[in-house]
């Protein structure tokens, strides 16, 4: 190799490789004439090796950067610099480097570089990646979790994600302990929200918090009086005076949620609730009784929706909605309120008939009488949930079947007394498109031969059904999809993992990897299949 070809190339010496640094008491000091960027005097104490690189021998000769010319294509074109920086050999060696610093160590003939240039193919690329029109319809195929990372790329994107639009399905769940910090004496700070602020939340979980975590999120966060819509409090030490002040304050708030708070009352109740509440939902809190859903049917005339689980609500309360609810509510959800029987069912009936959605779920009081009940007077309804209702047989099966003709959902988890025959029944329904059939033990093969000529029937949940034990089953090949659901662990035989979905207009089978625990199933194996395809736009999505 001569000289001539790389002229740039500066080889030490084995005697200049020798540090000239002379340490005594943790005192360093550098040579005037060795240039350092500190000046000639500068002297440190106590510095760290990491840190006096320049003082410390070197088994490797220090080879300095080639002039433009030779520089690598990579190196010589494609290096972004910020705004405002010109493209010179100062960025290529560090982004700490300011323009027009001179480069500490390299001759003075070659501490200033000529302007790196940047062919129009990476400038119009760059421009992509930083136009706005562009990133506000690519960040949209994102999750949320993707679109927490992406913000953090640079201020133009997290420009572009913070508009709300992109988080308008999204509630940030904030916890007690995660709404202070400590500050360097020993007192809490209540954390800045102005990033929440910024994305225009609307709902927001609390968990955990009291009374003063309430007034202090309602200070700091800017749409806390009129913005927020939704607010689940759960596992929370609210107090009747906490809840009052909340609903007070937050005059925009329609959606509330109550989950395992037992320190307010039925009298807290009384006095907070907000005719502007359009739903609510309460449960795990023990001190909700019958008077609660009497505060309730009177001061919520606009409740369009009612989540309710307590164990000490009798038939009584049933009696208190009013006759406005009875036209503005259209989703009642019952949960495991063992004191309701049939009583409690024909007061209901009679007070909500323009329900559309009805949860009894757990209320094991209820039998085919109410079932009965039910179906003639909610010939509206479009979901029915009786699942954990062990008195419930085929009789009411077959109630279900001739009156509710408007009837998509069905669920009869746990049902342990339904047979075949009640199957039977529910083939006849030609509305019916969701069907969970988990743990019901005595269902067998005969029973889904009548549900497979189901033609509107889209998902099918077996989960735990363990009487099944024919190797296969005559799934027909038809120009729809269903979604069966069949734990690994409740079939026996060969069974395992032999249902897949059948193809619609041409799009391939939608295998599912089985690594998630879907609709109930406490294992699945790699074979297992499960998907969704509609019908009119012949999309799949695996769950």
């Amino acid at each position: 190799m001569s000289s001539e070809r790389f002229p740039m190339l500066n080889m030490s010496t084995p005697s200049e490789l020798k540090s000239s640094c002379v340490t005594r008491n943790g005192m360093v000091k550098l040579p005037p004439s060795q240039a350092n960027g500190l000046g000639s005097a500068s002297i440190t104490k106590g510095t760290p090796a990491a840190k006096n690189r320049l003082c410390q021998s070197s088994s490797v000769p220090s080879i300095l950067p080639p002039p433009p010319s030779s520089l690598p294509y990579h190196l010589h074109h494609h290096h972004l610099d910020g705004p405002g920086m010109p493209n010179s050999a100062a960025s290529l060696l560090g982004s700490d480097m300011e323009p027009g610093q001179p480069l500490v160590g390299l001759k003075s003939s070659l501490r200033q570089l000529p302007p790196l240039t940047l062919p129009k193919p990476i400038l119009l690329e760059r421009q992509q990646v930083l136009d706005e029109k562009l990133l506000n319809r690519l960040l949209w195929y994102f999750t949320t979790a993707e679109k927490c990372v992406l913000a953090q790329v640079c201020k133009t994107w997290r420009k572009v994600l913070y508009q709300p639009k992109f988080w308008e399905a999204v509630t940030p769940i904030l916890h007690a302990k995660e709404l202070y910090t400590l500050l360097p004496n020993g007192e809490k700070e209540f954390v800045s929200l102005q990033a929440f602020a910024l994305r225009g939340f609307q709902c927001f979980c609390l968990v955990g918090v009291s009374d003063l975590d309430i007034c202090e999120f309602i200070d700091n966060y800017p749409l806390s009086k009129k913005g927020v819509r939704s607010v689940s409090l759960k596992r929370s030490t609210i107090t009747d005076a906490g809840l009052e002040v909340m609903l007070e304050q937050m005059q925009g708030l329609m959606h509330l949620e109550l989950s395992g708070c037992n320190d307010f009352t039925e009298a807290g109740l009384w006095s907070s609730l907000n005719a502007r509440l359009t739903s609510l939902s309460v449960s795990d809190c023990i001190n909700v009784a019958d008077d609660a859903i009497a505060a309730i049917s009177q001061l919520l005339p606009n409740l369009s929706e009612l989540s309710l689980q307590a164990y000490h609500v009798t038939d009584t309360a049933m009696a208190y909605f009013t006759a406005k609810q009875g036209y503005t509510t259209h989703t009642l959800r019952l949960h495991s309120c063992w004191e309701i029987t049939n009583h409690g069912v024909v007061n209901m009936v009679h007070s909500l008939p323009n329900l559309t959605a009805l949860s009894l779920s757990g209320c094991s009081k209820i039998t085919d009488d109410g079932v009965e009940l039910v179906a003639e007077n909610l010939r509206k309804l479009r979901s029915l949930d009786l699942s954990w209702c062990p008195r419930i047989t085929d009789m009411a099966l077959e109630y279900i079947a001739c009156d509710l003709h408007k009837l998509e959902e069905l669920v009869l988890d746990r049902c342990v007394r339904i047979t075949d025959t009640g199957l039977g029944y529910l083939s006849t329904m030609s509305s019916l498109r969701s069907l969970y059939l988990r743990w019901c033990c005595q269902v067998q093969d005969f029973g889904l031969q009548h549900l497979f000529g189901m033609r509107s029937l889209r998902l099918l949940s077996l989960a735990g059904t363990i009487s099944l034990t024919q190797k296969e089953l005559p799934i027909p090949s038809i120009m729809y999809v269903l979604c069966i659901c069949i734990c690994a662990d409740c079939i026996e035989g060969e069974l395992k993992g032999s249902y897949q979905c059948q193809p619609v207009l041409g799009c391939a089978k939608c295998i599912c990897s089985g690594a998630e625990n879907a609709s109930g199933c406490l294992q699945l194996t790699a074979d297992h299949t499960e998907c969704v395809l509609s019908s009119d736009t012949a999309d799949h999505a695996c769950f």
